[in-house]
């Protein structure tokens, strides 16, 4: 295989493994519409998801370009398997209450914001562009969610219960988000991607300067989930959530396959 090829192919699984993130909680948010707490929320929720979606509309585009084999961004969202998509398991997880999804968002936002702040620079045009406007969403993402968590943690003796519990149901997923691999490696070398292990910190302090201001407790320390470490979504490894959203998600297309508006 030629360097150009091999580049290609690279980016082809990056820009599909960044686009998938976005899709998949872009889904999942979805589900909250006309059932969040409050009006507000529930168009918050949405834009929130808009944005997501846009991203991953971008992402997926580019990666079809990448690959040469004439698929579509909708071709890649709704014609492949649940093993053939490789979002972090993170975003995959059931909404569960209000606070179960705040603190989803949190974890998630904090280490997108993270990304594409360092994207942005990247030698590849197209990925810096989307990371350039996605920046700007995704700090306003991160915001929202952490204004919830520091409402919740900082609330009744119920809220703060349910906002702890929601926190450390969500951690464990979160240390997917920095294992590092070939293809990141590769990427982050020439330039064009960056390896996950350096978002670390960054991720680290904002999420813990908001836990702290919730008076929060940060990574569990002792029980089951101090040291349950699930992985996998990048390598296609999902957890059953992801085949029942994909159902819901692909099931019209694949019912009327070739459609147009």
């Amino acid at each position: 295989m030629s360097a150009g090829a091999a580049l290609a192919a690279d980016l082809f699984a990056y820009a599909l493994r960044l686009g998938d993130d976005a899709l998949v909680l872009a889904q999942r948010l979805t589900e909250w519409s006309s059932r969040a707490p409050a009006l507000e929320e529930d168009i918050a929720l949405s834009n929130i998801a808009l944005d997501l979606l846009g991203q991953a509309r971008a992402l997926l585009t580019y990666a079809g370009e990448t690959e040469g084999a004439g698929r579509s961004e909708d071709d890649l969202a709704y014609l492949r398997s649940e093993r053939e998509f490789t979002n972090c398991q993170l975003v995959e997880q059931p909404n569960g209450d209000f606070a179960v999804t705040m603190a989803r968002q949190l974890f998630f936002s904090a280490y997108q914001l993270a990304l594409y702040r360092r994207l942005a620079a990247s030698a590849d045009a197209t990925l810096a562009g989307v990371a350039a406007k996605g920046v700007k969403e995704v700090a306003y993402h991160a915001d929202h969610a952490g204004g919830w968590v520091v409402r919740l943690g900082d609330g009744t003796a119920e809220s703060h219960r349910r906002m702890a519990a929601a926190v450390e149901q969500m951690w464990p997923f979160t240390h997917e988000l920095f294992e590092a691999d070939e293809l990141t490696g590769r990427l982050a070398g020439a330039g064009v991607g960056v390896e996950p292990s350096e978002l670390a910190t960054e991720w680290e302090e904002h999420v813990e300067g908001v836990l702290s201001e919730a008076t929060l407790q940060g990574p569990p320390q002792s029980g089951e989930s101090a040291g349950w470490r699930p992985a996998g979504g990048r390598r296609g490894v999902h957890t059953e959530h992801l085949g029942y959203l994909l159902a819901e998600m692909q099931h019209l297309h694949r019912s009327h396959p070739g459609a147009q508006w």
